[in-house]
């Protein structure tokens, strides 16, 4: 595995003085029962203790997130969106984005610039730009910029499948354009909805603060990749300390959507239903413990021209069984309009098999 030279370095600097004295407390402790130190007996237990104190003095002195931070900061941004109240421009919200792109495309929430008459963006550097707004998918609350200044640094991109309950990560914000606003936290959670703080939830969840005004800004993982876009804390609600933040596969591709097509692509089937639990005299033959029951179908939707029908109970979605609202309904946005659906259906006391073309779900109305 081939490690970055900081890093190499860092565990080399880190490490070796602490293997290096815990195989210097083994020998000790094989060889030497008890030792003489200042005119006194010294039992081996204070010499684990004080080898051990040792090496956790060295590892706090060179624990640090400023790589991190140093990577990702440059790429933050903080966004004034500006109003007109009596006859006056005034600034009335502020919030935080993330450049993304060197041609100056920045994501930050959509509920950062709604609403807003004129927007500007200020740099990290401290250079100042108006921003134009290319697009917004509300239902995400994510809206993407555009300002026009050369050397920008676009934040690099991490994997959040692969992110852990417990993995450290760092929230950055620019809330007041008074400079880099850094908290330090876990992921506590990870594929959270049922929040009703967006129409399509799927959140990170993370201890780390997500301060006033820094909505729109970075969740960094340790070599300062994004891992998500701060949307939304719980601070003030019961829940102190909890933030939220919108995975960046999300954030890319509501992002390369809005610049290829000037909006986001996403799947439709048009029904309404219910999560119902199957009875138990039906679970063995049927297979599932939960499904849907169709309660609408809209008119000339895929699924009515596909047949379905309402009191239809939907048993698995492509062959995955149904678990809950949220992740069903992404499974079916994330099909592109046109492809087929294959659905296991519970249509009175028959099981079948039935292939729904999806619709767009943003020409659904």
């Amino acid at each position: 595995m081939n490690l970055p030279k900081n890093l190499k370095n860092y565990l080399a600097f880190t490490f070796q003085p602490a293997l290096i004295g815990i195989t210097v407390a083994i020998l000790i402790i094989l060889i030497v029962p008890e030792i003489s130190f200042n005119n006194r007996k010294v039992s081996v237990i204070e010499i684990e203790k004080l080898v051990n104190d040792k090496v956790q003095e060295k590892l706090s002195e060179h624990m640090s997130y400023s790589n991190a931070v140093a990577a990702a900061a440059p790429s933050v941004v903080n966004i004034y969106s500006l109003n007109d109240s009596n006859n006056r421009t005034l600034k009335t919200s502020l919030g935080s984005g993330v450049i993304m792109q060197t041609n100056g495309i920045i994501v930050t929430n959509f509920h950062v610039i709604k609403d807003a008459l004129k927007i500007k963006v200020l740099l990290h550097d401290g250079r100042e730009s108006p921003a134009d707004v290319i697009g917004w998918d509300e239902e995400i609350d994510l809206a993407i910029l555009q300002i026009n200044l050369n050397s920008l640094t676009a934040i690099r991109s991490g994997d959040p499948s692969k992110a852990s309950v417990g993995d450290i990560v760092l929230a950055i914000g620019n809330p007041r354009g008074i400079g880099q606003a850094v908290t330090q936290g876990i992921i506590s959670a990870i594929g959270i909805n049922g929040l009703r703080l967006n129409v399509l939830e799927n959140f990170i969840q993370t201890d780390a603060a997500i301060n006033e005004g820094s909505s729109g800004g970075a969740l960094v993982d340790l070599t300062g990749k994004l891992i998500g876009i701060n949307t939304a804390s719980l601070n003030g609600n019961g829940a102190s300390g909890i933030g939220f933040a919108i995975p960046v596969d999300e954030v890319v591709k509501v992002t390369s959507d809005i610049i290829k097509y000037g909006r986001v692509i996403r799947g439709w089937l048009g029904i309404g239903a219910d999560l119902v639990t199957i009875t138990r005299s039906k679970r063995t033959e049927v297979g599932s413990n939960l499904g849907f029951i169709i309660s609408e179908i809209i008119s000339d939707s895929p699924a009515a021209k596909a047949g379905l029908q309402t009191g239809d109970i939907i048993l698995s979605i492509d062959g995955n069984p149904i678990i809950n609202p949220e992740q069903s309904i992404s499974q079916i946005i994330n099909v592109a309009p046109g492809q087929p659906v294959l659905l296991k259906i519970l249509s009175g006391d028959n099981i079948t098999q039935l292939t729904v073309y999806s619709g767009d779900r943003a020409l659904k109305r």
